[in-house]
């Protein structure tokens, strides 16, 4: 998987984030919006941002939110709920801002196949045995994307970004 040190995903794309000091770079725990928040605000977003100088929106719950589903119905609300938001945003800011949601849990539930990219998400108990094809489900295999956020060089990977979802 590539990978980025760049500071782009601080203004431009969907990036999902694990790491609190990447977070810290990007605003502060007032500034962030539940999930259900930022899906009640789908069609209908603000004209400032609340993180990062008015260029990042930071999104949390999704994780508690896949949790509480069955696989096949988080994949589907994925696909469906969550992708449809995601692609308003992108278009109403005109993929001049970036959407961020923060998984506190991502860095051991999130993973990634060296061989393919393919990106997953490990699903809770008792479904832990169990993944959801991100990449599949959200980017459509582009696996040119996402892309692994480094902080710096020799750093763990903070989070993924992903320019832009279609």
């Amino acid at each position: 998987m590539k990978q980025i040190r760049d500071t782009v995903w601080q203004r431009r794309g969907t990036s999902w984030l694990w790491d609190a000091e990447a977070l810290a770079q990007v605003g502060t725990a007032s500034e962030v919006w539940s999930l259900r928040q930022f899906a009640q605000a789908t069609g209908n977003w603000p004209e400032d941002l609340p993180s990062n100088d008015n260029n990042t929106m930071v999104v949390a719950g999704l994780d508690g939110c896949l949790d509480l589903l069955t696989p096949a119905d988080a994949e589907n609300w994925l696909a469906s709920e969550m992708k449809d938001a995601i692609l308003s945003f992108q278009e109403f800011y005109d993929g001049q801002a970036a959407l961020i949601f923060w998984l506190p849990s991502g860095t051991g539930r999130i993973t990634s196949n060296s061989a393919t990219d393919a990106v997953s998400w490990r699903c809770a108990h008792p479904y832990s045995n169990e993944r959801i094809d991100f990449g599949r489900v959200l980017w459509g295999e582009a696996h040119e994307y996402p892309q692994e956020i480094l902080l710096r060089e020799g750093a763990k990977s903070s989070g993924l970004f992903h320019l832009r979802i279609t």
